[in-house]
């Protein structure tokens, strides 16, 4: 497969969704820039990993730059849907964040997956790497809510067992703790 390597600065919509049944759920990345559209598969836990990280990251930005305005928590949760078709151009291995001062831009960079399951990473140079990458640039106010709406399609998924923590089924589930009992 070619690399792709895409720039969408800025992107007029940014959002993250699942499609399926908890359990059988498939989670995206989506941005808009125009009529371009950018469908980007992505890991739960990564969507989760990414909104605290982004937490993080604002608050570190608001510290290095005290007159910067908060971005806004609010969001339009019917405009956070991924609209059709769902065309992905890879699965996401990696996401990083970055902020440009001068133009009060923040950028999401994902990376596609490099290795399958059970190999061993091998990192290449960045210039001679094959690996996809896309860049979204957004304000600081969409990317809190691409991760806020995250965080709540995240959490529509299967229960969570109280005694071990693993996702139960609506049919239950082998409970370690309670050895196997209850279901």
């Amino acid at each position: 497969m070619p690399r792709i390597e895409l720039d969408l600065n800025p992107v007029t919509h940014i959002t993250t969704d699942a499609i399926g049944q908890p359990g059988k759920r498939v989670f995206y990345i989506q941005a808009t820039k125009d009529d371009q559209v950018v469908t980007l598969i992505v890991e739960k836990v990564q969507i989760q990993t990414l909104a605290l990280g982004l937490e993080e990251f604002l608050a570190e930005l608001s510290q290095r730059f005290p007159g910067l305005p908060e971005a806004s928590p609010d969001y339009d949760a019917a405009l956070m849907h991924i609209t059709p078709p769902v065309d992905p151009l890879f699965r996401v291995g990696e996401l990083a964040l970055g902020y440009d001062a001068d133009g009060d831009m923040a950028i999401l960079i994902a990376r596609e997956i490099t290795t399958a399951e059970g190999e061993e990473q091998t990192p290449e140079p960045e210039e001679d790497s094959e690996t996809s990458v896309v860049r979204f640039w957004c304000t600081r106010t969409q990317l809190r809510a691409m991760c806020r709406w995250g965080l709540e399609v995240a959490a529509q998924g299967r229960p969570i067992c109280p005694y071990c923590g693993q996702p139960m089924d609506p049919e239950g589930h082998f409970c370690p703790k309670r050895n196997g009992h209850k279901k």
